[in-house]
């Protein structure tokens, strides 16, 4: 399965009124983890004609530790599993370089539709997350 990781800070925007990271928006850097995987990998989500749709049916998120405003992280984005119509996403957003301070966990699964319904995952993608 392919991997990616890529550095983050904590913005302006994104922290609450005592400076930390307000929850929500972490779900935010996932999808941004996801569109860079994506992009990494050469597939377009967004395409025209729009063959697939793929909302997110799941997500979730682990706190274990604080992320303050400004704060450096380093976030790996994997494929934890790859259903018929289904793509597990898997993140894991570190306090440091090294990848050794564990600050959440998380994941999001999104369905291949068309048309109003689940699909089997097109072929190519499906090639290229699991890195065939």
């Amino acid at each position: 399965m392919v991997e990616i990781i890529m550095p983050g800070q904590i913005r302006w925007a994104d922290a609450d009124a005592a400076g930390r990271l307000h929850f929500p928006r972490m779900f935010e850097y996932f999808e941004d983890g996801e569109a860079a995987l994506m992009q990494q990998i050469g597939y377009r989500l967004v395409n025209e004609p729009r063959e697939y749709d793929f909302p997110r049916v799941h997500v979730e998120c682990q706190f274990k530790r604080i992320l303050a405003l400004y704060a450096p992280f380093f976030m790996r984005v994997t494929v934890g599993r790859l259903g018929r119509s289904s793509i597990r996403y898997e993140f894991y957003v570190y306090a440091d370089e090294a990848l050794q301070e564990l600050a959440c966990e998380g994941a999001m699964t999104v369905v291949a539709m068309q048309n109003g319904r689940s699909v089997e995952l097109p072929a190519e993608l499906r090639a290229k997350l699991s890195g065939s």
